[in-house]
């Protein structure tokens, strides 16, 4: 499909489907999985060896030893001091669920073991991102004589001096490292420059876990586990590292799929109030998934510290009383709604600065706009991103300096460019990761920052202007049963690195549509195959556009429509719903 109703092409996940075919055919048979399970693993080029653990990914397979981590063991020894010792502990996080998450997994962790626990999360207005010297003091002056700083640190090199004699630091980030790590104790980061791990795939949460079992270990070495003193239950942290490994967007392929998969059966017991309740407030039913991590989870989370009180977050996944819970969690629901109005105030004016700019010839989208709010500038990129299909900044300007957060496509690695950058002169301050930056600069200095970032990012310039489609197979509607979307469903945790499988429903018509939803943005329709075949079709942000009209429009031209096949529960019944992307004329 060379040009779809969503003006996208439509291609085969790899050239040699025959290859494909016959290795999963192979894995078929060893594993004694369907056909199309096994030729779905081969299509994410997951060979026969790789296969088991990739269907059931264990902790107890893919856990690596965390001493392979650099400084780890030095971190780890530091914390089972200050565990022996009953010191007090500060934990500095960041203001996203991230942040929040690998601030309240060490935070409980600790806290478990008996210490004092004091905790800063900045405020993204006025303290902006990592750790500054105010919050520091104030941490040791509450009495913190080990800083413990998550998500963040890496490049805090001139703010840790303002510690000497009073506290120790251990830094638990994966930001990348632009040059040496801070002048602290213990600087734990894959992504340093000498850190040979292997591990740069993990969030902050999960390199907060690693941690975890390393200072298990030192205490268990230490005789501190006994009749009195019971061993933590890390099993129980997984549901924060599944959160934060699903919202920061990081690779669902090795590790991080045990700790996704297993951490989702975790949270789907119930036992941490804040997200039961915001699970509530989300009005998010059935079992817990990646799609409600980032939908409905992720993003009231992260409304605190864009647009209200930055610590809203850490407190919900920390409280153990179910009203508090259910308070918070209300508070964030309403913060995200008003989040969600300030983002549309801005996306009309950065929607149309990125068209000009995609008419002029940028590689790199890079707007901003005096008044715009800071806390909903990435989202802003995101949606830029997504509608271009190349690398999208945006910038709040004020009294002279730009705030910015950026998005990148897969293959161009934007924190790489912002530190480069940065290194340049051309930043006060900026760092990330390949698919997401954050960056502070004079505002005269814009116009140089996007000539850097077009030539850095050159390659942006000769990619489609909307991402093509990886369809991995074709089904009739007769074809699309509950069974076919429960072999589907194995192959999960679906997310950035292992996307959900996506199919091709061939000549289906609509037999009838209908708005539904809030805004009546959704279109549910019921198609009819060729073959006979009966099924019920989902379209959402389908307020507009070719794509909606051909959905509305019962009775035309058969369509190939593209989606994803689902199982889905309603009152006891199990039945198949195809959620709609693409679509084509038959």
């Amino acid at each position: 499909m060379e040009r779809s109703l969503g003006g996208r092409r439509w291609l085969w996940r790899v050239n040699s489907a025959e290859t494909a075919s016959q290795l999963g055919l192979g894995i078929a048979q060893r594993l004694d999985v369907p056909e199309i399970v096994g030729r779905l693993l081969a299509l994410r080029g997951i060979g026969i060896e790789q296969a088991t653990h990739y269907l059931t990914p264990t902790l107890r397979a893919l856990l690596p030893d965390p001493s392979t981590l650099i400084d780890m063991d030095v971190a780890a020894a530091r914390m089972a001091r200050a565990v022996r010792e009953g010191e007090t502990v500060g934990v500095f996080g960041d203001y996203d669920v991230d942040g929040a998450c690998s601030a309240a997994l060490v935070t409980q962790l600790l806290r478990g073991l008996g210490l004092v626990v004091h905790t800063h999360i900045p405020d993204r207005a006025t303290e902006g991102y990592g750790p500054n010297a105010p919050a520091l003091c104030g941490l040791a002056d509450k009495g913190a004589t080990l800083i413990i700083c998550v998500d963040c640190g890496t490049a805090a090199h001139e703010t840790f001096p303002c510690l000497t004699g009073r506290a120790e630091v251990i830094v638990l980030d994966h930001h990348k490292a632009e040059g040496p790590p801070p002048p602290v104790l213990a600087t734990v980061n894959p992504n340093r420059l000498d850190c040979a791990s292997g591990q740069g795939m993990l969030c902050a949460t999960g390199i907060a876990f690693l941690t975890a079992v390393a200072l298990l270990r030192h205490l268990r070495r230490d005789g501190v586990f006994g009749p009195e003193r019971a061993e933590p239950d890390l099993m129980a942290l997984l549901d924060l590292v599944a959160l934060a490994t699903v919202c920061d967007v990081m690779p669902l392929t090795g590790l991080n799929r045990a700790f996704v998969g297993q951490g989702l059966r975790v949270m789907a017991r119930g036992a941490r109030p804040g997200i039961v309740a915001l699970l509530e407030v989300a009005q998010a039913k059935g079992v817990p998934s990646t799609v409600t991590c980032g939908f409905a989870l992720g993003p009231r989370i992260n409304a605190g510290g864009r647009v209200a009180d930055a610590g809203l977050g850490l407190r919900l996944l920390l409280t153990e009383d179910a009203e508090e819970a259910r308070e918070i969690a209300e508070i964030l629901d309403s913060v995200n709604r008003q989040r969600q109005q300030i983002e549309l105030g801005v996306m009309d004016e950065a929607m149309r600065l990125a068209e000009a700019q995609v008419a002029a010839g940028h590689a790199v989208l890079l707007v901003g706009g005096a008044g715009w709010h800071a806390g909903v500038v990435g989202i802003v990129a995101g949606r830029l991103k997504e509608k271009f299909n190349r690398p999208a900044c945006v910038m709040a300007i004020a009294d002279g300096r730009a705030t910015g957060s950026g998005r990148s496509v897969p293959g161009l690695d934007l924190g790489a460019a912002v530190l480069a950058a940065r290194q340049q002169g051309l930043l006060e301050r900026g760092g990330g990761h390949a698919m997401a930056a954050g960056f502070t600069l004079a505002e005269a200095s814009v116009p140089a920052l996007h000539a850097f970032l077009d030539e850095r990012l050159a390659a942006a310039s000769a990619m489609p202007g909307a991402a093509a489609l990886a369809v991995d197979g074709v089904l009739t509607v007769r074809g699309a049963t509950v069974p076919v979307a429960e072999h589907l469903a194995r192959l999960a945790p679906f997310g950035q690195g292992n996307d959900e499988p996506l199919l091709v429903l061939s000549y289906a018509r609509v037999s009838r549509a209908e708005r539904v939803g809030k805004d009546s943005a959704t279109v549910r329709a019921f198609l009819e195959g060729e073959d006979g075949g009966r099924l019920k079709a989902v379209l959402f942000r389908a307020k507009t556009g070719a794509l909606a009209e051909a959905m509305l429009d019962p009775g035309r031209r058969p369509l190939h429509l593209a989606g994803y096949l689902r199982a889905e529960e309603w009152n006891g019944t199990v039945s198949a719903s195809f959620m709609v992307q693409d679509a084509a004329y038959g």
